[in-house]
């Protein structure tokens, strides 16, 4: 007898549906995906699929009368007798399925997604380069427990069950799926509910962030030698204490927030698991070694950026600090420990003797190099609007879901690039803070009919503003262009809101769409939804690490797809895929310079502190302007 034919955990799956009498054009759809007909030809068509699943049916049929028990066999020799075929239930196709093991396929790390999950999830892993059952079990690695973040629509209960099937092919497969991969809340290593004491070995670290850290007894500062003995001015019992004490000041400026809860945290978690000291005993030799520790940290410290809430989070990242992120630690910690001093928590500061690291004033501060020439700026924008429009681009057609992402980074994209904001102003901009000026500008001289004397005609033109909040707190205001409104307008329909609306309301740029997760419903959702399920919520703002995110992934599918067209060049391919979202206030800057626009008020729309910075914009352009006229020059001449 020839090798019986074998079948993927969906043609079982299918078959079942077949049995209860589905349509075999509905199968096919649900189960297959049309649009990868070189994984599953015969779901090409109704009739294909048909053949199929009769010819399947068959095979396990026949495995059946040799390898099941003789009930089985008889009861299918009757029917076929009937009927000419077997004709099965639900119950007596799983006694087939059992007895018919033969014909089931094993995974292999070079199967295809599509061939073991449903068209839905194997396009949403697809669409991240996820291609294989080998790459799904390298990325799970690779990521760890969050790894299912960033694909949209997989939530915590699709990445759970997706693990449990790897892990449960794992010897097929040959590849194992490492132990942490997992979609639990991080596991306490000691009885104190969801808080990790830190701790264990250099090699081994017990690692996590503030919000689920606690310090072993010994080390909590409860007694430390720099304690001041006079009445301290916060209630903080140790050092964890004051530390959330000193933060809490920065409540309201989220940016430094997050900077300084990172450097001190840092501090934390080497002074207890590689110094064995607390905060509130340190001294200047101790703040000597940390300086040391900060231009190389320990490998168990290091590792690629991930979720707080992951169990590899690490508090370093491979790339290391360069010297000016080492010193902005240093100046971080100092007046922290100030603070402490001040408040009377500590007896002394033992920073204000350590000092900073050696760096290099560079000479020029803004990256200008970064911006895009006005023709790969125009071209940008060219095909943006033909993906939000759902324009066929080289016989892909965005689906309605992808025009939707594809018109939130149009409208971050623009304000960016037309309005010169910076990515924390994008994503914390408001509707209630853009509004039409009216101006008035001066035209050119004219004479009244009725006398000879000469006045200036003037006209009444109309402009949008934007308020925004930049750094240092210091607000400014910032013109929009009519595209930017336009794409907003169209980002705001999608979110099923009035842009036009007289007391229109809330962040410009939104999520349209929320994955149901424990951490998206704490920020965006209602948290008596569902879990697992996608909410609509159109009011809550993206954080502005995501709409980097988003934004930096749309430019680079638009630089691969050009690439591929053969309408882009290797260098601007380059540019491209470099290009983040600060790259398009500069942008701003260099093409608002090249139009005549008055240095001053480039700075006052940029919100520089100093008049030099923003000519670092003049002399880019000057220096593009010399670059362009020496090539011109140069073909001349030959």
């Amino acid at each position: 007898m020839p090798p019986p034919r074998t079948y993927t955990r969906t043609d079982f799956a299918a078959l079942r549906a077949f049995v209860q009498r589905i349509e075999s054009g509905v199968i096919a759809r649900r189960y297959y995906d049309p649009d990868e007909p070189r994984h599953a030809p015969h779901a090409a068509s109704p009739d294909a699929m048909e053949r199929f699943l009769r010819a399947m049916l068959e095979d396990l049929v026949q495995l059946a009368l040799r390898h099941g028990s003789a009930v089985l066999a008889f009861h299918l020799k009757a029917s076929i007798k009937q009927h000419g075929s077997a004709k099965l239930t639900a119950v007596t196709l799983r006694m087939v399925e059992q007895a018919s093991t033969l014909a089931a396929a094993r995974p292999a790390p070079d199967h295809h997604v599509g061939l073991w999950f449903r068209p839905l999830i194997a396009r949403r892993l697809t669409g991240e380069g996820i291609d294989s059952l080998g790459t799904l079990i390298d990325v799970c690695n690779l990521r760890g427990g969050s790894w299912w973040r960033s694909i949209p629509r997989i939530g915590a209960h699709r990445a759970q069950v997706i693990v449990a099937w790897l892990r449960g092919h794992e010897t097929d497969l040959g590849k194992r799926v490492e132990a942490d991969v997992d979609t639990a809340p991080l596991v306490p290593v000691v009885g104190l509910g969801n808080v990790i004491v830190i701790g264990g070995s250099m090699e081994a670290p017990r690692l996590a962030p503030f919000e689920r850290l606690a310090i072993p007894t010994a080390l909590s500062g409860e007694h430390g030698t720099n304690r001041g003995r006079d009445f301290a001015f916060i209630r903080a019992e140790h050092d964890l204490a004051a530390i959330h004490a000193y933060l809490n000041r920065y409540r309201d400026r989220p940016a430094t927030l997050r900077a300084y809860t990172r450097e001190l945290e840092r501090l934390v978690l080497w002074l207890v698991i590689v110094r064995g000291v607390a905060l509130s005993s340190m001294t200047v030799e101790d703040g000597e070694a940390y300086k040391d520790f900060l231009k190389a940290p320990i490998a168990s410290f290091v590792g690629p950026k991930r979720s707080r809430a992951s169990g590899r989070w690490r508090p370093f990242t491979p790339e290391g600090l360069s010297p000016e992120s080492q010193a902005y630690a240093v100046r971080a910690i100092r007046a922290a420990f100030a603070w402490l001093t001040t408040v009377r928590y500590l007896a002394g500061n033992p920073w204000s003797a350590v000092t900073d690291p050696a760096t290099i004033t560079r000479e020029v501060e803004v990256q200008v190099e970064r911006a895009l020439s006005t023709d790969l700026w125009t071209r940008v924008r060219a095909e943006l609007d033909a993906r939000c429009d759902g324009e066929d681009l080289g016989g892909v057609t965005p689906t309605e879901d992808e025009a939707r992402q594809w018109r939130i980074a149009r409208a971050a994209i623009l304000l960016m690039g037309n309005s010169g904001v910076r990515r924390d102003e994008a994503a914390n901009a408001r509707r209630e803070n853009l509004s039409v000026a009216v101006v008035t500008a001066t035209g050119s001289s004219t004479k009244m009919p009725t006398d000879s004397s000469t006045v200036l005609a003037t006209e009444q033109r109309s402009v949008w503003v934007l308020g925004v909040i930049g750094k240092r707190r210091k607000q400014r205001t910032v013109p929009v262009s009519v595209a930017t409104v336009a794409a907003l307008r169209a980002h705001w329909a999608d979110r099923e809101l009035d842009f036009d609306a007289t007391w229109a309301e809330g962040p410009l740029i939104a999520p349209v769409v929320i994955n149901g997760t424990n951490a998206s419903l704490a920020k965006h959702g209602d948290a008596s939804e569902s879990k697992g399920a996608a909410v609509h919520q159109p009011h809550a703002p993206y954080a502005a690490d995501a709409l980097a995110r988003l934004v930096r992934e749309a430019i680079r599918r638009i630089a691969e797809a050009l690439l591929r067209e053969g309408a882009l060049s290797h260098d601007a391919h380059v540019k491209l895929l470099a290009t983040s979202a600060h790259a398009f206030r500069h942008t701003f800057g260099t093409q608002t310079v090249a139009r005549g626009m008055p240095i001053d008020v480039a700075q006052r729309i940029l919100g520089h502190a100093s008049l030099q910075t923003t000519s670092i914009y003049v002399r880019a352009e000057r220096q593009r302007m010399l670059d362009e006229a020496a090539k011109y020059y140069s073909e001349d001449a030959s």
